[in-house]
């Protein structure tokens, strides 16, 4: 009798899992995240502006919320301020390289 067991080939399992960050896809280029980013950031303006515009007139059902889109609002901003010296400060980096 012939006691062959067959085994059949296992898949390796993958080391890491594939990264699917925005980053890693690069779908999209530098001035266009820039782009959307910018508009995210106004949005948020607008909306810290509304809900500015609700408690001084009074038409604010709920305080809290009003003050949390502001501080939302404020929060982007500095947020986009913060990116842009950064990317300034880079930009200035790469200038004073010798070639």
């Amino acid at each position: 009798m012939n006691n062959t067991i067959l085994i059949s080939p296992a898949n390796p399992l993958p080391l890491r899992q594939p990264d699917t960050s925005s980053v890693s896809k690069a779908k999209e280029g530098f001035g266009e995240l820039l782009t959307k980013t910018i508009n995210e950031v106004n949005q948020q303006q607008v909306a810290g502006d509304v809900a500015s515009d609700k408690v001084q007139t009074g038409d604010a059902k709920h305080l809290h919320e009003a003050m949390i889109a502001i501080e939302e609002a404020d929060i982007s901003l500095r947020m986009l301020v913060q990116m842009r010296n950064k990317v300034q400060q880079a930009y200035e980096e790469i200038m004073r390289l010798q070639i």
